[in-house]
């Protein structure tokens, strides 16, 4: 019981009744006292205690079929791994761009320049963090690129369709990892654990243009299954792979971790968290921390009803999303205007 190292941990729902789980495979352990991973840690951080040390004292002797849950055969339906249930809005879903070594080509390749020029300012933004994203520990590097994705009201979990919303160009998979945290009462953010994620984003716009990158990540964006809590970050290989129809049409090795990236762990926290907006206490933030590949960097075009599926060694099962295309409308957005 409760042997697996490092701590992996799920959330679940069926109808309005949740819980929360760590994993034990072939099954999931449920926790008692807290219904939902938020809850989990904010009573942690308040009793000063550890992860899990408090889920070895709410571990219940009720398991679940892992299997048939991740099937999706069982009234259970995994949700992300974390959430702010009661107030969406103070999840922050945020990410940083350029931070890997097999990333750089892909986004360069977007943005390409004028014959007169050498360097796209997404390579030259790339190598600023090759000389600079390492900092020696206790000082500040060279800030890498930074976006903001939506609320917490974005996140879906395993299974859950991303959408290519109707004023949509695209929608493509970005394999990566995200970090999770939680600020305390005092504003400290505490690195809860790390999820995979897929970070999702509209490449056909943001190619146009590369002044167009902010609005290309407004999307929703998917975790999990599982939150992993202080897991080896040094150099994680991964594979991801889109599916149609059930074949595979394009899959790639990948690779995150710090050995894998232009910046540090250490680095990209520091430039996160530096903005006072960003400590607010009880705050939760997902951070995506980059990706390695793109498979519209290889020319791929993902249609309706393709499924992405990323997966990366010693962080749990692999997530799945299928893409849904969402028919476009020429209807505009009209603010009413209050008399």
């Amino acid at each position: 019981m409760l042997t697996a190292s490092p701590l992996r941990l799920v959330q679940l729902q069926q109808g309005i009744a949740r819980r929360i789980a760590c994993v034990e495979e072939p099954y999931l352990r449920l926790l008692d006292r807290h219904s939902s991973i938020h809850a989990l840690a904010s009573a942690t951080l308040a009793g000063g205690q550890t992860l899990g040390a408090m889920v070895r004292h709410i571990a219940t002797g009720e398991t679940l079929d892992y299997e048939a849950i991740y099937r999706g055969e069982s009234p259970w339906r995994l949700l992300a791994p974390i959430d702010y249930p009661s107030e969406p809005g103070r999840c922050l879903v945020s990410g940083t761009g350029l931070t890997h070594l097999g990333s750089a080509k892909d986004r360069s390749a977007m943005h390409t320049p004028a014959p007169e020029q050498q360097l796209t300012d997404s390579m030259r933004m790339f190598e600023w963090g090759v000389a600079g994203g390492r900092p020696a520990p206790g000082q500040s590097g060279v800030a890498p690129e930074w976006f903001y994705k939506g609320s917490g009201a974005i996140l879906r979990g395993p299974n859950e369709p991303l959408e290519v919303p109707a004023y949509g160009e695209d929608g493509g998979e970005e394999a990566e990892v995200a970090g999770i945290y939680l600020n305390d009462f005092e504003g400290q953010p505490h690195r809860l654990g790390l999820a995979v994620g897929n970070e999702f984003s509209d490449h056909v716009f943001e190619k146009k243009n590369y002044l167009n990158l902010a609005g290309s990540k407004i999307r929703t964006c998917s975790l999990g299954p599982e939150l992993v809590v202080a897991p080896d970050f040094s150099s994680v290989p991964g594979r991801v792979e889109i599916q149609r129809a059930g074949q595979t049409v394009w899959t790639k090795a990948i690779a995150t971790g710090e050995a894998e990236m232009s910046h540090s762990l250490a680095n990209i926290e520091h430039h996160h968290f530096k903005f006072e907006s960003h400590r607010r206490p009880g705050d939760v933030h997902v951070h995506f921390y980059g990706a390695h590949s793109l498979s519209f960097g290889a020319g791929v075009r993902l249609v309706d009803g393709d499924v992405m599926v990323i997966s990366f060694d010693g962080f749990g099962r692999p997530l799945r999303n299928p893409l849904r295309v969402v028919p476009t409308s020429d209807r505009a957005v009209v603010a009413a205007v209050m008399k």
